[in-house]
């Protein structure tokens, strides 16, 4: 997969945000890591030194309630997002054509 990102600064971006997260009330889970070279089935990593070569960084953010959003990261440019309100509604969010780490944090803001 080719590699648009550097998902080391993304998962910067992330932890820069987390401090605001959690000021909020929000609860913020562990980084988790997806090696590209790990053998089948991979696993998910929270410590990046187990990680030869990064092709996914994702964290759960959670609150109020049973609210969530959880955020997976690819190093290809896009993300899977998908969240959960705590009633009743949730679903995938769509986060195609991300570039940097930069615009992964604009993103993350809104």
């Amino acid at each position: 997969m080719e590699r648009v990102i550097d998902l080391d600064q993304a998962a910067a971006v992330i932890a820069e945000r987390a401090v605001r997260w959690l000021a909020a009330g929000l609860r913020v889970g562990q980084v988790t890591w997806l090696d590209e070279t790990a053998p089948w089935p991979q696993r998910l990593e929270t410590d990046r030194t187990l990680v030869s070569d990064p092709h996914s960084v994702g964290v759960l953010i959670s609150g109020p309630g049973d609210a969530g959003l959880s955020v997976v990261l690819f190093r290809g440019g896009w993300a899977d997002v998908d969240y959960f309100d705590g009633l009743d509604d949730g679903g995938p969010i769509p986060a195609f054509g991300i570039t940097s780490a930069s615009a992964f944090g604009t993103y993350l803001d809104q």
